[in-house]
């Protein structure tokens, strides 16, 4: 089990509260991505949005892949997993950047997070393609491909529904390739995603959720490549306390929900434009990504013991929200660390 973060780029994790201490700037992202690098995270994951989903769209947030290589250059030791949509973005120049951003970060330090967007108005508001939903993980395929394939040969040529490539030259190429990450729910997804990535990303859910996903998709993978994913990351909501009611009562805190708050309307959107295996309570809204559904809010011992169940059913990377981080990450890794033996602190 490794542990790693989501980096904040839209100010906080929670809808329903609105100044959490975690303002959506570089110096705020800067000194929690120090921060965890001192301590021992193996990953964080950058979120690509160019509207705030958690606080409001007229909320202030941060993009994603500048972001990325400032992070890396000021951490010695941490992972970016940076999301990328292929509805904003060409893949020849995806890999273009990617293989500048690996040399900043130097041998496997870098990772790509594919997501089929979901949200309509932020396609409408920044020009991008926004495909029906199986059609987005075609789309997904064939984007990785290309990006694959400039990484590997020059000249590269392509072919495809959605993307050409005629003789595209890239110098210089990645040391070593990025591995990509890609998650999805649907049987379309799981189908597509088992195909061209090389790991998954989960969001939250129950122990036997993650653990039948986890035997489905390797068996997918299985089937097409003759090997499982390298790595299953999930996202997860953690509260961490001294007693388990200091625990609860956090909990209650950030979920009291409310229909007015600013970003409600982005999680109806999300809810109607993706195809979902389990239906989301509307206490599950208040963090986004099921973070709270895994249920890891306690006392460090207990969520200790709940993540060591994960770990049993295939997960290999937590990937932590926390309010306020720079807080709850210091917490995490002074009390939560040592009772899972099996992490290991960093990448060397």
């Amino acid at each position: 089990m490794h542990f790693g973060y989501w980096t904040p780029v839209y100010g906080g994790f929670l809808r329903n509260i609105g100044d959490e201490g975690m303002p959506a700037t570089w110096d705020y992202i800067k000194r929690v991505s120090v921060e965890a690098d001192r301590l021992g995270y193996h990953t964080t994951l950058v979120p690509e949005l160019y509207l705030n989903d958690r606080k409001g769209v007229e909320a202030p947030s941060l993009e994603a892949w500048s972001l990325s290589s400032a992070i890396l250059a000021v951490t010695e030791r941490l992972r970016v997993m940076t999301a990328v949509r292929p509805g904003f973005h060409l893949p020849t120049v995806i890999a273009k950047t990617s293989a500048t951003i690996s040399d900043i970060a130097g041998p496997d330090r870098f990772a790509l997070n594919l997501v089929a967007a979901w949200w309509a108005e932020e396609a409408r508001q920044y020009g991008g393609a926004f495909a029906a939903h199986d059609d987005r993980y075609e789309q997904a395929r064939e984007f990785v491909e290309v990006v694959k394939g400039l990484w590997s040969r020059t000249p590269f040529d392509y072919d495809g529904s959605y993307y050409s490539v005629d003789g595209a030259v890239l110098s210089p190429k990645p040391v070593t390739a990025p591995p990509i990450f890609a998650g999805g729910e649907s049987e379309a997804g799981r189908e597509a995603i088992a195909g061209f990535a090389d790991s998954y990303v989960l969001h939250g859910g129950t122990v036997d959720e993650v653990r039948a996903k986890v035997a489905d998709l390797d068996e997918r993978r299985l089937r097409r490549h003759g090997e499982g994913f390298a790595e299953f990351g999930m996202a997860a909501y953690v509260i961490v306390r001294d007693t388990e009611r200091e625990a609860k009562r956090e909990l209650e805190r950030i979920t009291t929900v409310d229909p007015a708050s600013p970003g409600y309307a982005s999680f109806e959107e999300f809810r109607a434009n993706s195809r979902l295996d389990i239906e989301l309570s509307k206490r599950e809204y208040s963090v986004g990504t099921r973070g709270l559904r895994p249920n890891l809010v306690g006392t460090a011992e207990q969520v200790a013991e709940r993540i060591r169940a994960y770990q049993d059913a295939g997960i290999t990377l937590l990937l932590i929200q926390s309010s306020p981080l720079h807080e709850e990450l210091e917490r995490i890794a002074e009390q939560v660390f040592p009772l899972v033996p099996a992490n290991t602190p960093a990448l060397v």
